[in-house]
């Protein structure tokens, strides 16, 4: 009689253990909030959304009960990103605005800054963006949306200082690339280089975003025949 052999993805077996890991964890040591956050995490990346709901909504529960708020700032931190990812922008808003530990506030003010410019809230967005900023002056990532919602507003020359502190340290960045290629289209300066950077970095990214490259040429050319 011949083996079965198992023909899962290699990498779908690797989620399965390490999903069934963090189950084992959560039942040996159930007063660890680490375990829970990792597992409801795991999940949203999964696209498991109900199971990591139903797991973060239980956890708030166990540790509300205790009074432990370092470990609610956290799981309300995670359940912040599963609406964020799902869509329920206001309600991923009012979980990150309830965070007040010291070691999460950078992340909650970038993940309130996306989620404003998700809701196009750009103002908002650089509020915020800007606020995290002073927590820490050189993540990319805090800068990007700053870069973009000013992008959004049409205060280019601001953007580009943001994708500029970027691609100084970052220049791997498509969509920074990307988007500071349009930043000096419409100042008329040189921009053919980010446009072909971020085309061989993301060339699936570079696609997607053509279109939005064709719209603001053609904007361009009509603005200049009207001048």
């Amino acid at each position: 009689m011949t083996e079965k052999k198992d023909f899962r993805d290699p990498k779908k077996k690797e989620t399965e253990k390490l999903v069934h890991k963090l189950v084992e964890a959560i039942d040996e040591h159930p007063e660890k909030v680490n375990n829970y956050y990792d597992l409801g995490s795991l999940l949203t990346r999964l696209n498991d959304y109900q199971q990591a709901e139903e797991l973060f909504m239980k956890a708030l529960g166990i540790f509300e009960a205790k009074g432990d708020t370092d470990a609610m700032n956290l799981l309300n931190y995670g359940l912040g990103n599963l609406y964020y990812e799902v869509g329920k922008v206001n309600a991923a808003i009012n979980l990150y605005n309830k965070i007040d530990d010291p070691k999460l506030k950078g992340d909650s003010y970038l993940m309130l800054a996306q989620s404003y410019m998700k809701k196009g809230q750009h103002k908002q967005a650089v509020a915020y963006g800007l606020t995290a900023l002073e927590l820490r002056s050189d993540d990319p990532e805090i800068n990007q949306v700053i870069g973009d919602s000013l992008l959004a507003l049409g205060e280019f020359k601001q953007a580009k200082t943001y994708y500029d502190a970027i691609l100084k340290y970052h220049p791997g960045r498509a969509d920074t690339q990307f988007n500071r290629g349009i930043v000096a289209m419409v100042l008329g300066e040189p921009y053919k280089d980010y446009l072909a950077q971020a085309k061989q970095l993301d060339p699936s990214y570079y696609h997607k975003s053509e279109q939005r490259l064709n719209d603001i040429e053609k904007t361009l050319q009509t603005t200049q025949k009207k001048d």
